[in-house]
């Protein structure tokens, strides 16, 4: 029996495939458009018997998702302090002079300085809002955003200290980075939450959530630190003896060229690096602050009513999570064009 040729059989498979693909695209699009449910109402949510979405869980739960258990008459706060977020990133993505260096520090600090005001408050006629209050989107944005700005400096001081002449501390900066990239995150924040209240004076004692930010920075910065020193690796020893000759010092040396050039050769990592910090932070339910993903839980699961919708609930937080991913991943293009068309300069 004549076997069929192998353009017949590829084709054939090539058919089934799109077939196939074509009938979960038609029952997903089935499911979250054509029968789906996108106002806030539980009967006919309940009617649909699992056929359709119920995007109406999203209406009823949108403040908590924004603004987790924040203070209802001051929610503002939150919202304009997302504003101020999302245009900071803005000008990363549209203004090509935003990314030097100055513009970076400053605008950062100008940033965490205005967002803090608005979520504390005790400032300006604001009521004072602990940060034991704080959640939702807005949490989500300030840990990331906070802990990498933080985490970067001191990867890049434990990047140069491993590499240091002095013996002490390269020991001693290898020591840290190897012990903490040994560690599982949740550990991590477990001893920040639980374990460090008990080591630390009363006097001293500072909320959770600047507990488990610090500890977020400390494990992030041993992951930079070794990102940033494969950059180091890349830049050749002429470099160094080339600013020896122009009568550079060792920290203008540093500055001024190892770092631009190590920093650009690695800017895809960074980048990946900040992608997974981001999705990461979601991980700080587990010690019960509640971030975007922890403040959609915390709500579903005390609202018997809207539990059963808990997968329409967590594709939302998934789209968010997604549309900021992209979002970091086009900031990142933006900075490795400006550096390629600037040579570094900054």
């Amino acid at each position: 029996m004549k076997q069929p040729s192998r353009p017949v059989l590829s084709v054939a498979m090539s058919a089934v495939f799109w077939l196939v693909l074509a009938y979960v695209a038609w029952r997903l699009l089935d499911w979250s458009v054509l029968k789906a449910v996108f106002r806030p109402d539980e009967a006919a949510c309940h009617a649909l018997e699992r056929s359709g979405a119920c995007w109406g869980v999203i209406a009823e739960k949108i403040r908590p998702l924004l603004f987790g258990r924040y203070v209802h008459d001051e929610q503002w706060r939150p919202l304009l302090a997302m504003l101020l977020m999302l245009l900071g990133a803005a000008a990363l993505l549209w203004r090509p002079w935003a990314l030097s260096l100055p513009w970076l520090a400053g605008g950062s600090a100008l940033l965490t300085v205005a967002v803090g005001v608005l979520m504390h408050g005790g400032w300006a006629g604001l009521v004072v809002v602990p940060s034991d209050q704080w959640g939702g989107l807005p949490l989500t944005l300030i840990i990331a955003g906070l802990t990498m700005a933080l985490s970067l400096p001191l990867g890049i001081a434990l990047a140069l200290g491993r590499q240091s002449r002095w013996a002490w501390l390269r020991i001693l900066c290898t020591v840290f980075i190897e012990v903490t990239r040994g560690v599982p995150l949740v550990m991590v924040l477990f001893m920040a939450a639980f374990m460090l209240p008990a080591l630390i004076p009363d006097r001293f004692q500072v909320s959770l959530l600047w507990r488990v930010m610090g500890a977020l920075t400390l494990f992030s910065a041993a992951y930079l630190a070794e990102i940033v020193r494969g950059g180091l690796q890349t830049v050749g020893s002429d470099q160094f003896d080339a600013a020896k000759v122009m009568g550079l010092s060792n920290w203008q040396t540093q500055r001024l060229v190892i770092l631009p050039q190590a920093l650009r050769a690695v800017l895809p990592a960074l980048v990946s690096h900040a992608i997974g910090l981001l999705k990461d932070t979601s991980l700080v339910m587990v010690v019960s602050l509640h971030e975007l993903t922890g403040a959609l839980s915390l709500s579903l699961g005390g609202d018997p009513q809207w539990r059963p919708y808990y997968l329409e609930g967590y594709l939302f937080v998934a789209a968010i999570y997604a549309a900021m991913c992209l979002s970091l991943s086009r900031a990142g293009r933006r900075v490795e064009q400006h550096w390629v068309a600037t040579g570094g300069q900054q």
